[in-house]
């Protein structure tokens, strides 16, 4: 018997992850996709619209403040009422929203100044897709138990950098390339990246399932395993006495959470939104070079964050995996910058701190769904992308300040590096017993059997 339930386990998580996870990969790339084709697109928006470092700067991070305001209802939404219509409403909704930023300074937009046009686009495109990430987060949790999900979520979240090795190059090219019906190449790289939005989301409805219960493609045993499985992990967890819905937002572990995403993301977005320019610079290079070296260190950056989700879900430890990584990248970062004009050198050390920009994000995300329950995991993984997402403000707006201040990168690179280390050294106040937790809480599964 024990035999058979085995591969009944090995089965089920083979099956579901061959059905959802490419899926789920590929919606977030394009989710991705439309939100930092910005960085691309500004180096020929900016010129034509006439717009500074800072104005570009606070438009990226306007966007975090439309994820800020609708975060944890979209959360939640996924939670009690339906993942597949909540995500298909997100991706037809940014599509429309990506789209139309391609008409930025035409006659669409009226009289509206440039300046507050472009404000507009990238507030709404922040809450068109808020609550995306999260509820994505929350859905895995339907479908993998706790021992699986650092794996699954190292899958989903390498999707970050690979949407920009394969967003850099596709957005350069038309940029350089695409000039139809005299619309600068800089709008249609916001139209055309925009509109299979809107087709991704339509298939959503049909393909995505919201529950193991109403899953055709799995077998009844399968479905009985799965739910018996997950049942037995929310059973331990309010045996453990859990922390309820309104505790999660008061929760010493969730206000610590919180801080430190609003840090690391400060210094990823800022780098994101203004490492395309950086390299931009580097003039004794040709044009292909530049793209190559701005999508290197996301290239590392996937195996990064597949080998410490690998390790996090072998090992079962969580505050090492999201620590480390973090202050490797701060470092990256530091030597990049005293690297001064040893370009070689400057783009090793940035390759670096690519590889382990994201590398924390598996174990990460693996923390909430460890301390709480259903709801109550679900409100604090948006409370924390929520008011953490608000580093995505902080980190390119203050960046592009400094940047049309001081006429260097310098000043803003330093500022992404404190912010990445002060994250690193939070993250090492992480309780170190979730590698315990995991253990009594499958004992606790194990004493039910």
């Amino acid at each position: 018997m024990r035999s058979t339930r085995s591969e009944i386990a090995v089965r089920t998580r083979a099956r579901i992850t061959r059905r959802l996870i490419p899926f789920l990969m590929f919606a977030y790339l394009l989710a991705y996709l439309d939100r930092a084709n910005l960085s691309i697109a500004k180096l020929q928006m900016q010129t034509d619209l006439h717009l500074t470092d800072a104005v570009i700067g606070f438009g990226a991070g306007i966007f975090f403040l439309g994820y800020f305001v609708l975060e944890i209802p979209g959360a939640l939404l996924v939670e009690r009422w339906s993942a597949r219509k909540w995500l298909a409403r997100i991706m037809v909704s940014w599509g429309i929203v990506a789209t139309v930023t391609g008409f930025i300074g035409t006659s669409f937009f009226g009289g509206i100044p440039l300046r507050h046009q472009f404000y507009a686009a990238r507030l709404l495109l922040g809450l068109a897709e808020a609550g995306f990430f999260p509820g994505i987060i929350v859905y895995l949790s339907h479908w993998f138990t706790f021992e699986d999900r650092s794996r699954a979520k190292a899958y989903f979240m390498m999707t970050q950098p690979l949407s920009i090795v394969i967003g850099v190059p596709l957005s350069r090219w038309i940029l350089e390339t695409v000039h139809w019906h005299g619309l600068a190449g800089w709008r249609w790289v916001f139209i055309l990246e925009g509109l299979p939005c809107i087709v991704m989301g339509l298939v959503t409805l049909f393909y995505l399932t919201d529950l193991p219960s109403q899953a055709k493609w799995l077998s009844q045993e399968e479905k009985n395993w799965l739910e018996g499985e997950l049942q037995k992990e929310r059973e331990a967890r309010t045996a453990a006495q859990r922390v309820r819905l309104i505790e999660a937002f008061r929760n010493k572990y969730v206000l610590l959470l919180i801080a430190i995403y609003i840090l690391i993301v400060s210094g990823n977005q800022g780098l994101i939104f203004f490492f395309p320019s950086i390299t931009n610079q580097m003039t004794s290079m040709s044009v292909a070079w530049r793209t190559a070296v701005t999508i290197l260190p996301y290239i590392f950056g996937m195996a990064g964050i597949f080998l410490a989700g690998y390790s996090a879900h072998r090992r079962r430890e969580h505050r090492w995996h999201t620590a480390a990584p973090i202050l490797i990248t701060g470092c990256g970062l530091a030597l990049a910058i005293l690297s001064g004009d040893h370009i070689a050198l400057a783009i090793a050390f940035f390759c670096l701190a690519g590889a382990a920009a994201r590398a924390y994000l598996p174990a990460f995300w693996t923390l909430p769904t460890a301390f709480f329950g259903s709801s109550a995991a679900a409100a604090a993984i948006g409370l924390i992308n929520s008011l953490g997402s608000l580093g995505g403000f902080i980190g390119p707006s203050v960046f592009g300040y400094l940047k049309t201040k001081t006429g260097s990168f310098d000043a803003g690179l330093w500022f992404l590096v404190g912010c990445t280390v002060a994250a690193g050294l939070l993250s090492l106040t992480i309780p170190a017993g979730s590698r315990r937790q995991v253990n009594n809480q499958k004992e606790a599964n194990a004493t039910k059997t």
